[in-house]
């Protein structure tokens, strides 16, 4: 036993040996990859050049740094900031960071271009040659794709044309010119892009390549160009007007046409290439009660009203399925104080929690309510008559006065931050006032040649029949269709035309306000060329530069109200890259207050590849969850709610970023539109999908008995089949999912119910509209920490803040742009 314990020693003692020799042993030499040095190379992000210079040592990456100055703050600058230490750590390309794949697929295209630098791969690069000829390239752009014809000599571009677009009118296509001119100029795809137009002019830039690449050209070579892309800067340009509005989207634009119906020299500066701002791909209808078109308590039978601007006769509108509901509810409303006690926060789950009618109203606010209260009744007498009578409800004229829509508007608005420690709730004499003003829109725009439907209807969140839609303008015999006409069109012919000096110049950026003994007296900016801009103002400065929506890590970083593991930085955004909140940092700079900071509304109906504006209402759609959910198939919400309690259902009941379902009968429902306002007829994958309700629940992958339920119960309440409304429960309906024929009376009948085709929506929430901006008063005048006015500056628009507090209603934007610009522009004109 002592001999083999002997050997067993001896042989764990060579084992530790062996062992400590191999540890101690000088590593194995590591297999060489690439030359030591550093290495750089760019590619084309989301908006403009991204660089990547890599450092590496003979085996691996040992840095990386990555310049993309151009890239969406708080979108692609994270993958800016985060992906050098990922492919470090990864040795190579690495995993893209959520919400910035544009700009993720930048530095991965960049970082192999340098690597193969390092590998010694890279051929010397060739000089720009083409095989002459014209050639089709293509490119995703914001709408879908788009398709240039693209014509080559030996050495030149000679034409480009766009053969296939349905980019955004004056919004995305506002970049071809632009564009098609630098890169011809430059024999170059290493150009700037279009401030405002920024998935535009990534596709241009695609396409060019695309056709460049089947021309036989090196794309790398074709980025440099024949000549390098510079912009020269002229001389200061330095003038003196009147007033100086410092933004040409919607607010912007009424301030400038109502200051020079008043007598004042205007000068607009915009950054984008047209005017519109985030305008122009709103939904761009407004909310306003047309008293002429709603119940009359003085003739409560009438069937027909006279606009009284015009003296037209105008059909009156029957009101839908739950408004009456509504309106008990607000006759019971408490009119004691606001009670803002929250007793259990774990109770509150959502808004519906609140128990707002229970809580009573804020004192500036109770006459309204009890004036509102009075003409709830005197119309319920009419209603009562009618409903024993056996008529429904859909057969009464709606009720609506400016009352209701104050009240509306505050209640909308009034939200507990995310803590359930703070309430916020609207500026009185601020909503008092958009909403009486709101009346004054239509005819102010009908004298400039706008057409406004006649019409009171409604679009998603905003809680009432009240929208007013825009039909088009018409300026020196030429109509114009749309928002662009009634809205912009229209008010820039009467700005240019007041006075010839008034103008707006375009593709300049504001820096900052000029301030002369506490008065702020004129802007200074930048146009796109590096040109200095000096503009001074003898009356004042009117910032309509719109919110932050697009700012994400503004949003984030600002953020009281939504739940962090909701609101991230993968979040989409309906606006414009222009929304970045430029014009409060001006504002604060100068001293001004903010209010409602971190309330950010999100839409509901954004589309959910790309976050943009779906459009439509809720009510006469449904919403359900979609499969891999625990409620897949079903309805989960009132989906003629506010915009924030849809967007919180859909985080709470949808799948990952709160994707969910639309489901509709597409005889009645909101048709999806094109750019160019053509109406989409086909499946679009992943956005639309028109089918049976079998091809439907296959495409959804979700029970098709479980589906139909859903439906069946849904518009059994609507056709009369059951006097109990399937839960939950809508404020407003409008409409069935399925189909069912009508008798000559117009009353459902219900034997010929059935479910024919359904078309079905992809969507998800994106940031919308900010609630938070600078203080001003009932005269737009932008006020200090103080309260006091900061002499010479007013805001108008979405830059302002205090007015719809927590949440904004759907149609109240316009809506207030519009007064509120109007406002401004009169004040400032005045010197008030």
């Amino acid at each position: 036993m002592k001999v083999k314990a002997r050997i067993a020693a001896a042989l764990i003692a060579g084992l530790a040996l062996i062992a400590a020799a191999c540890v101690n042993a000088p590593a194995a030499a590591e297999k060489a990859v690439y030359k030591p040095g550093t290495y750089t190379a760019s590619a084309q992000g989301f908006g403009g050049a991204v660089e990547v210079a890599v450092t590496v040592n003979a085996a691996k990456i040992t840095a990386v740094k990555i310049k993309g100055d151009d890239e969406t703050p708080g979108v692609g600058s994270r993958a800016i900031e985060e992906l050098p230490a990922k492919i470090v750590a990864a040795n190579g390309k690495a995993d893209g960071v959520s919400g910035a794949s544009y700009s993720s697929e930048a530095v991965f295209e960049a970082l192999d271009a340098a690597l193969k630098q390092a590998r010694g791969e890279t051929a010397a690069v060739a000089g720009i040659s083409f095989k002459p000829g014209t050639y089709t390239g293509t490119a995703k752009g914001y709408n879908g794709p788009v398709v240039l014809k693209v014509a080559f000599s030996e050495k030149a571009i000679s034409e480009i044309a766009v053969e296939k677009s349905t980019e955004t009118a004056h919004v995305g296509d506002s970049a071809y010119p632009i564009l098609f001119k630098d890169i011809k100029d430059c024999t170059s795809t290493g150009v700037d892009s279009v401030s405002g137009a920024t998935f535009t002019s990534r596709a241009v830039l695609g396409a060019v390549e695309d056709a460049a690449a089947q021309a036989g050209c090196d794309i790398g070579a074709l980025r440099k160009g024949s000549k390098p892309f510079a912009l020269t800067a002229g001389p200061k340009i330095a003038d003196t007007y009147d007033i100086v509005i410092v933004g040409a989207g919607g607010a912007g634009m009424a301030a400038a046409a109502q200051a020079a119906q008043d007598g004042a020299t205007v000068l607009v500066i915009e950054k984008a290439a047209e005017m519109g701002g985030n305008t122009l791909v709103s939904g761009g209808s407004y909310q306003a009660v047309q008293p002429s078109m709603v119940w009359d308590p003085e003739n409560p039978e009438a069937t027909s009203g006279i606009y009284e601007p015009t003296g037209k006769k105008v059909p009156k509108f029957k009101s839908d399925v739950g408004r009456l509901a509504t309106l008990k509810t607000i006759l019971g409303w408490s009119e004691k104080p606001f009670d803002g006690t929250v007793a259990d926060k774990a109770a509150l789950k959502s808004v519906e929690d609140y128990d707002l009618p229970g809580r009573g109203v804020h004192a500036e606010f109770l006459p309204t309510l009890r004036k509102l209260k009075d003409q709830i009744r005197a119309y319920m007498v009419y209603a009562d008559k009618h409903l024993a009578a056996g008529r429904k409800e859909t057969d009464l004229t709606v009720f609506s006065t400016v009352e209701l829509h104050i009240f509306q508007t505050y209640y909308g608005g009034i939200r507990l931050n995310r803590e359930k420690t703070e309430w916020i709730y609207s500026d009185f004499a601020l909503v008092d006032q958009i909403c009486r003003q709101a009346y004054d829109i239509r005819p102010w725009l009908e004298k400039q040649g706008s057409v406004i439907a006649d019409a009171q209807r409604t679009l998603i969140g905003c809680l009432w029949q009240r929208i007013n839609p825009a039909v088009s303008g018409t300026v020196d015999g030429v109509k114009y269709d749309g928002k662009w006409g009634a809205y912009f069109k229209a008010m820039e012919n009467t700005l240019v035309k007041a006075n010839p000096k008034n103008k707006i110049m375009y593709r300049t950026t504001a820096k900052s306000l000029i301030e002369k003994n506490g008065r702020v007296v004129g802007v200074k900016a930048v146009r796109y060329d590096g040109t200095e801009v000096e503009a001074s103002a003898s009356k004042g400065v009117i910032l309509a530069t719109g919110g932050y929506g697009a700012n994400i890590k503004m949003v984030m970083d600002t953020n009281r109200y939504w739940k962090p593991e909701d609101l991230t930085a993968a979040i989409k955004t309906t606006n414009r890259n222009l929304a970045q909140g430029e014009g409060i940092a001006m504002g604060q700079a100068v001293g001004a207050a903010v209010a409602g900071m971190g309330w950010t509304q999100l839409m509901p109906l954004g589309w959910v590849d790309n976050g943009n504006l779906a459009g439509g209402t809720g009510e006469n759609v449904i919403y359900v969850s979609p499969a891999g959910t625990s409620n897949a198939g079903k309805r989960y919400v009132d989906e003629a709610a506010e915009r924030d309690v849809l967007s919180q259902a859909a985080y709470d009941y949808g799948a990952k970023g709160g994707q969910y379902i639309e489901i509709s009968n597409p005889n009645t429902a909101l048709r999806p539109i094109d750019g160019h306002g053509g109406v989409v007829t086909v499946n679009v994958p992943g956005r639309i999908f028109f089918g049976t309700l079998p091809e439907a629940a296959a495409e959804l992958k979700i029970d098709e008995a479980t589906l139909r339920k859903t439906i069946t119960d849904y518009d059994a309440f609507i056709i009369g089949a059951s006097d109990k409304p399937a839960m939950p429960a809508k404020s407003g309906y409008r409409g069935t999912i399925g189909s069912c024929d009508k008798d000559e009376k117009g009353n459902y009948k219900i034997g010929t119910y059935r479910i024919d085709k359904v078309m079905v929506r992809y969507m998800a929430p994106s940031t919308h509209h900010t609630m938070g901006g600078l203080v001003v008063d009932t005269s737009r005048r932008v006020k200090n920490a103080a309260e006091k006015v900061i002499p010479g500056l007013y805001a108008a628009g979405e830059v302002t803040g205090g007015i719809f507090a927590g949440n904004r209603l759907g149609g109240n934007a316009v809506m207030e742009i519009i007064v509120s610009g109007r406002v401004a522009g009169n004040a400032a004109a005045k010197g008030l």
